[in-house]
């Protein structure tokens, strides 16, 4: 099966004799029985987890502080690794991947972190156009893309502006134009509004709203009840390590709270 593109099954005739198809999406990610314990070994950060992401959803993850959220999320881009199970990102089995091939696994992710990352002697431009230059693209690709991705999280008017003179809601919304700016398929967030005053976060979880109704496939760990519950996404809440609820269309629910 093509990864990026849904795969038709027939389905059978109308009264007329057309054809009538169904369009399946396909699988972006694929956790099997994964478990997750520390080099203690006496304490779980996740045990046994299985789940399914498709292309082109929107998931939140919820739940209280060390449930598990950003240990899922840092198995997605390898940052961490399943002590048993498997994990299965992109086509690639993770618990297989050797470290040189690592690199390769997140230039087709978009990952954003709560603090921002932004290198504070390069303005919004060069800070965007950094993401491309580490693929090695030319100067004219980098001048097409980044008006796009900076007018997308409605930072084009401050391209010149440095780190430190920006708000926390704007470096974040940079950030997120660094990890868009190539289109990647997958784009994973870690409590990206858990600096920001709420009305921020909102436009924050707008730009990530949006860009998944332009195709990526978004993952957000987040404890931004008013988000969650505003935007009605597939939610999936975590406690001590275990997925207690995958639900369509969720709100934030009591059980994820700290």
């Amino acid at each position: 099966m093509n990864l990026w593109l849904p795969e038709a099954l027939f389905f059978g005739y109308t009264e007329d004799q057309s054809p009538v198809y169904i369009f399946i999406l396909p699988v972006m990610i694929e956790l099997s029985r994964v478990s997750v314990t520390y080099k203690s070994g006496d304490v779980g950060a996740l045990s046994d987890v299985s789940l399914c992401i498709k292309k082109g959803e929107f998931v939140f993850l919820v739940g209280p502080t060390g449930a598990g959220k950003s240990t899922l999320l840092k198995l997605l881009y390898r940052d961490a690794r399943a002590t048993e199970g498997s994990v299965n990102v992109l086509g690639q089995e993770l618990s297989k991947m050797r470290s040189s091939q690592i690199p390769p696994l997140r230039r087709q992710m978009g990952i954003v972190l709560q603090d921002y990352g932004l290198l504070p002697e390069r303005t919004v431009w060069q800070n965007v156009a950094f993401a491309c230059q580490a693929l090695g693209q030319r100067g004219r690709d980098i001048r097409r893309k980044l008006p796009e991705a900076l007018e997308l999280v409605k930072m084009a008017h401050r391209c010149d502006a440095y780190p430190a003179e920006l708000s926390g809601g704007e470096q974040q919304r940079v950030a997120i134009a660094r990890a868009l700016v190539n289109r990647p398929p997958l784009l994973l967030a870690d409590e990206p509004t858990g600096n920001l005053d709420p009305n921020t976060g909102a436009g924050i979880m707008d730009v990530l709203y949006e860009a998944n109704q332009r195709g990526a496939t978004i993952i957000v760990a987040t404890h931004d009840k008013f988000s969650v519950d505003r935007l009605r996404q597939r939610v999936i809440a975590l406690r001590g390590g275990k997925i207690v609820r995958d639900e369509p269309c969720g709100g934030y629910g009591s059980e994820a709270g700290d």
